[in-house]
């Protein structure tokens, strides 16, 4: 369990080179589990709703057991507390992920959005930003946004 929070901490003061595959999976788990975690503290009242639809998204993205996931978590809200931009999480993602895999993080995005039935103008306007980064079409963001909706049962 302190290995892989170590090997992530390692991942970002690793020299300038190739990362390794267990490094670049956990910057891309990282990257994914900030934007998600900036979608919840976008709405001011957080809801317990809203953290179960992340932790839910990022256990049908990734294969981690519960105390990687935790780990990964409070990681990300760490990063997240001391976040000024989005462009370091959103490159990783864009060289390393397929387009399918970037919309399905905006999927993700507006599942955690929707979990607590309400949309904030915070929300919205972040994922809007997000997916602008990540080079999802506004076609492609706009179904995801639908799916994830249907999914809440507010279609």
């Amino acid at each position: 369990m302190l290995k892989t929070l170590k090997d992530l901490f390692d991942s970002f003061t690793a020299p300038v080179g190739a990362p390794s595959a267990g490094q670049l999976e956990h910057t891309l788990q990282l990257a994914t589990a900030v934007l998600l975690v900036e979608v919840m503290r976008a709405d001011p009242a957080m809801a317990p709703a809203e953290r179960s639809a992340m932790l839910a998204a990022l256990r049908e993205k990734f294969s981690l057991g519960e105390d990687e996931l935790q780990q990964l978590v409070s990681l990300a809200e760490q990063e997240a507390q001391n976040l000024y931009d989005y462009h370091r999480f959103t490159s990783d993602l864009n060289t390393h992920f397929s387009q399918a895999q970037k919309i399905r993080i905006v999927e993700y995005m507006w599942q955690v959005a929707y979990s607590d039935a309400h949309l904030d103008a915070h929300e919205n306007h972040l994922i809007s930003k997000v997916a602008g980064l990540l080079h999802v079409t506004h076609g492609e963001y706009i179904a995801a946004k639908m799916r994830a909706k249907e999914a809440a049962g507010q279609a």
